[in-house]
């Protein structure tokens, strides 16, 4: 089953931690079939991160890797974590652990265009978010999360609300809610163990992707949470470095609906 749910995917979220220890989410998308799993220990990416992406060339060697294939238009999601190594232009992951995920906060979409090839791909990077990238991030209704500890692993996840769920706090801090539902405290728990993380805004329609890495901190402040509906403890995240890849995404996809229980 996990089998043929990764061959239909056109996109997979990627976390892992560069040379210096910060910890970046990435993307890549192909046609169905660019991933494969081989065996029952193995997937298999055939695609690399492209030019300017945070993680290109850090699989050059073996490394911790979480991968996240997500399906917009049924809500699926499954989580692959395990280690990492480039084999020519593909990514070969030794699996240490599968699962999947609930629906929850997932809003739907749909692939309308496959395989665009942007007029140029363009990289830019500074050290706090611009003002269009401000006004992406609050207008967003989907970020990933990835994180990595030592000795245990990376790990991507998804979030979602409706939109302004992401709050800019600060010019470089943001927050989001964690809802309930976040029963398995993945991504909670290695934010105890490691505060380094990484996020990954896509522009679905342009085909653009932001990411940001920096450190978060859970706030469990019971007072503070009850401000925000269906927040049950609020995590927030201090920017160290944005990069905006214009161009990023081989698809557009376009929106279709808001998970219904996204709290309002």
């Amino acid at each position: 089953m996990a089998a043929e749910f990764l061959s239909r995917q056109h996109l997979l979220v990627i976390a892992a931690a560069d040379a210096s220890g910060a910890v970046w989410a990435g993307v890549l998308t192909g046609p169905p079939g660019f991933v494969t799993a081989p065996d029952d220990r193995t997937v298999v990416a055939d695609r690399l991160p492209g030019d300017g992406d945070p993680l290109a060339g850090r699989f050059a060697t073996e490394r911790d890797i979480g991968m996240l294939a997500i399906e917009p238009a049924s809500r699926k999601r499954m989580r692959v974590n395990g280690r990492a190594r480039e084999e020519g232009d593909r990514l070969t992951v030794r699996t240490e652990q599968v699962y999947s995920n609930c629906p929850k906060y997932i809003q739907t979409r749909t692939v309308t265009e496959t395989e665009v090839r942007a007029a140029s791909r363009t990289v830019h990077v500074t050290r706090e978010p611009t003002p269009a990238q401000r006004r992406w991030i609050v207008a967003a209704d989907t970020f990933f999360v990835g994180t990595h500890v030592a000795g245990l692993g990376s790990d991507a996840s998804h979030r979602g609300g409706n939109p302004g769920f992401v709050t800019l706090t600060g010019d470089r801090r943001l927050t989001w809610p964690d809802y309930i539902g976040n029963s398995m405290y993945m991504t909670l728990g290695n934010l105890a163990l490691d505060p380094r993380c990484g996020l990954l805004f896509l522009d679905w329609e342009g085909g653009h992707a932001l990411h940001l890495t920096g450190r978060a901190r859970i706030d469990w402040d019971p007072d503070r949470a009850a401000a925000v509906p269906g927040a049950h403890r609020l995590v927030d995240f201090d920017i160290e470095q944005v990069v905006q890849i214009s161009g990023a995404l081989r698809q557009r996809w376009s929106f279709g609906q808001y998970f219904r229980f996204n709290p309002a």
